[in-house]
């Protein structure tokens, strides 16, 4: 018996595969446009929008909303970049040397090895984007042209010892004028200088025992300074002592020597109107002064003839020896 095999019926078929492939693509579009629509920014970056080529910056973080296929965005890392120059670092974090950039030249035709790090950060989204296509790359080259032109300023001898901080300033300020110059977007945040050394190991001995010694001349002086500063004052409260004693002993002998004229003018002034009493006052004044040692003994017996005995030895045993002078009081005084 033959049994009946209804014939397929394709055309319903490929009807309803195809509304289902239908469905998918749309479903799929919706996502992809969805997806498309929906950007987000992160704390650390910026957007650029661009809108048939016009670019515009979105710095406000979290999510945002563009027109898809038609608005492109581009994010860009806004953190704080680092850039090594004349030297490196491998997966394990141990740094070997780049000669090629570290190797350079000195105004005394000496070679030092000279290692920079330059930190550095987007501030301008755009520019860093549409300015050049290599911004980071110019960042590089303009810190290799102003280490280089820097140190080739110096002689070996100063930027290895006493000119790093120097060098390190000027290079700093070339680097950001240069950028001010090319206008990328990015602006210098440091440049530090790593190491400055001799390219030998022999060079480097030498000039640590160089440094060494110019530590030494500095601490010596600085030992010196910090005792000239000890002393000066020492000295100068010791020479204002001396000048207040000097001053103090000319006040006083120049008071003693106002007594003295004050007390001569009362005495001429005595003399003057009583000569005879003066002179003799005066004359015992002057023998108690030149011979402390005499006791003097007057007579006066009332005929106006004064007698004076000067006492030497030992009085009270008696074997004072008297030494008379007499002096006519009246006669003397008349005719002096």
């Amino acid at each position: 018996m033959e049994r009946y095999t209804e014939p397929m019926d394709f055309k319903g078929f490929f009807k309803k595969k195809g509304s289902v492939i239908w469905k998918v693509i749309i479903v799929i579009a919706i996502l992809l446009i969805g997806l498309d629509s929906i950007y987000t920014v992160e704390e650390t970056e910026s957007a650029v929008i661009t809108t048939f080529g016009k670019a515009e910056l979105m710095s406000e973080k979290g999510l945002h909303f563009k027109i898809p296929f038609i608005q492109k965005v581009v994010k860009v890392d806004t953190t704080v970049k680092g850039l090594m120059i004349g030297y490196s670092e491998d997966s394990s974090g141990n740094a070997y040397s780049v000669e090629h950039e570290s190797i350079m030249i000195t105004s005394d035709y000496n070679f030092i090895d000279c290692d920079f790090y330059i930190s550095y950060q987007v501030t301008d989204p755009i520019k860093y984007l549409y300015r050049s296509s290599e911004p980071d790359f110019i960042v590089k080259n303009i810190a290799l042209s102003a280490i280089r032109s820097t140190v080739s300023a110096y002689t070996v001898d100063t930027a290895i010892t006493t000119g790093k901080a120097e060098i390190q300033s000027n290079v700093k300020s070339m680097i950001i004028a240069e950028l001010e110059q090319e206008d990328i977007g990015i602006t210098l945040v440091d440049a530090s200088i790593q190491d400055v050394e001799p390219p030998t190991d022999e060079v480097i001995e030498a000039f640590t025992a160089v440094e060494t010694a110019k530590q030494g001349k500095e601490s010596a002086i600085n030992e010196a300074n910090t005792y000239r500063n000890e002393q000066i004052p020492a000295a100068e409260a010791e020479a204002d002592r001396i000048i207040q004693e000097a001053e103090a002993e000319k006040e006083a002998r120049i008071n003693e020597a106002n007594g003295q004229v004050a007390r001569f003018t009362e005495e001429y002034e005595e003399y003057i109107n009583y000569p005879l009493i003066t002179k003799q006052r005066l004359f015992f004044e002057a023998m108690e002064e030149v011979l402390p040692t005499l006791k003097i003994v007057i007579d006066s017996n009332g005929d106006g003839i004064s007698k004076y005995y000067s006492v030497t030895g030992d009085y009270e045993d008696g074997t004072a020896a008297l030494i008379e002078n007499s002096t006519a009081a009246s006669s003397a005084g008349e005719n002096n």
